[in-house]
């Protein structure tokens, strides 16, 4: 079977759910992913757990009801569904005379990881290989408390989301502010870059030198960028015994919806000090980037043909291949093999 559907959603891979302080003991939260919705929940022993959020008797969603020792309880008439196995356990309507096997009557459940201080589920495209593959990015940084979150919806679907989070182009046009670069400082940059694990990395370097950004950082700062499917963005920025992560996600919601998150995690002083004024920023420049996708909306309503360029646009172009490399080693029980090759890149910005 292909791991996409007709939405282009990846499967047999981890979506991100929240930080592991987004879910209390005994709560559930809802999320919609690739389609798909999803209970999460916090058992009382502390561990996690996912179901679909629609009970099969009449639609309502658990996420509005309860947990009850291993069970969640559907709020519309009670029906408690096993939060490991998904099978039915309690049905009040029942009469004792009455014969019904509830045990045929289950949900689909999902696997959870929780590690770093982030909840993952495990999106399986048939559910009777329900074994993982491969296992979440590790960033132990991530397990100190986020100084930055920030998340919004992009009317697009996760192409055009992925693409516009690793375009290395737009930022002097879409991002014009004092504290950012402007159209009239752009220069050239040259980056080198290599495979790794389900993406690839831009290898450590020193960041741009026409950002008031960075330069607010003080030092020499070192920085190396990580990217992988499904639509996951690590910036990781080191001065000295100091560090600076930035973990940008892209989720798929369904065809025409993308969630973005921006989390900010540091050990920096200045950083946390200046937090309430980066939250901001952050807000505003993601802001700025749903405002331009809402505009490109206007031009993909007449499904046009679109053009990626070298070297601008390589990334992208490995984006694709990488997707498709995914789903063909899924669908032939092959091992990954990286379309991307170590290269250097050159753009302007």
């Amino acid at each position: 079977m292909t791991e996409t559907h007709e939405n282009n959603f990846l499967f047999n891979t981890w979506y991100f759910i929240g930080t592991s302080s987004e879910i209390h003991l005994g709560k559930m939260k809802r999320k919609v992913i690739a389609g798909q919705p999803l209970v999460v929940g916090r058992r009382k022993n502390g561990s996690i757990f996912a179901l679909r959020d629609t009970c099969p008797h009449r639609a309502a969603p658990f996420s509005k009801g309860c947990i009850i020792k291993n069970t969640v309880e559907c709020p519309y008439h009670g029906w408690r569904f096993d939060v490991d196995s998904g099978i039915c356990k309690t049905i009040p309507s029942l009469t004792s005379d009455q014969n019904l096997k509830i045990e045929r009557i289950s949900v689909p459940t999902y696997i959870t990881k929780e590690q770093d201080n982030l909840i993952w589920v495990y999106l399986a495209n048939n559910r009777s290989t329900n074994k993982p593959r491969i296992q979440p990015y590790r960033l132990p940084f991530s397990t100190k408390k986020a100084i930055i979150d920030y998340s919004c919806i992009l009317e697009c679907n996760i192409d055009h989301a992925v693409i516009g989070l690793i375009d290395p182009a737009h930022g002097p046009y879409v991002h014009q502010q004092w504290w950012w670069r402007s159209p009239k400082k752009i220069k050239d940059k040259i980056k080198y870059f290599e495979p790794y694990l389900l993406g690839f990395t831009m290898k450590p370097h020193s960041p741009s030198s026409n950002s008031f950004a960075y330069k607010l950082l003080g030092g020499n700062p070192v920085t190396e960028i990580i990217f992988q499917i499904p639509g996951f963005r690590t910036e990781e920025i080191k001065i000295g015994k100091k560090t600076l992560l930035s973990i940008t996600i892209v989720t798929p919601i369904n065809a025409n919806k993308t969630e973005i998150r921006q989390i900010f995690f540091t050990n920096l002083r200045i950083i946390k000090i200046l937090s309430p004024i980066l939250q901001m920023f952050t807000k505003k420049f993601i802001q700025q980037d749903a405002n331009i996708i809402k505009l490109q909306q206007m031009g993909l309503a007449y499904n046009p043909k679109m053009m990626l360029i070298d070297d601008a646009n390589t990334q992208a172009k490995w984006y694709y291949a990488i997707k498709k490399e995914w789903n063909d080693c899924n669908e032939l029980g092959r091992k990954f093999k990286n379309p991307v090759k170590a290269t250097t890149l050159k753009w302007r910005t």
